[in-house]
């Protein structure tokens, strides 16, 4: 009977198994580009031209802007000097790696997650 009973509560082990095996996982979210930037851009930089200036410029309009072009704001030597609008392109390399966009910034910020940029950066786009 003891054989019985442990067989039986084996088997129903098992089907329990089988069965949350085959129940299909819930469909990720994407990341919210607006959250993202609160919780890692927002320390230092802004989305509007009204508050004021952080550590970091304010990043209205940053999609077609000139690079280190910000009235009022004092950028790195290697910054103020750059001859570029930033892009999608741009902005994400920047996000990866400032550094190896332009040496000698001061940012050091790096995102490493191809995911957490494109919504950073979708996000500022809808700020434009």
């Amino acid at each position: 009977m003891r054989a019985v009973v442990l067989g039986l509560c084996t088997a129903m082990v098992l089907v329990v198994r089988i069965a949350d095996a085959q129940m299909p996982l819930p469909v990720a979210k994407p990341p919210d580009g607006a959250a993202l930037f609160k919780q890692q851009c927002a320390v230092c930089h802004t989305t509007s031209s009204s508050e004021p200036t952080r550590q970091g410029p304010p990043l209205v309009k940053i999609v077609g802007r000139p690079a280190g072009k910000v009235d009022g704001f004092k950028y790195s030597e290697a910054l103020a000097k750059a001859d570029f609008a930033w892009d999608e392109t741009r902005l994400d390399a920047w996000l990866t790696n400032p550094q190896a966009v332009i040496p000698g910034v001061t940012m050091v910020y790096r995102q490493a997650k191809p995911e957490t940029r494109a919504a950073i950066i979708a996000y500022l786009k809808e700020q434009n």
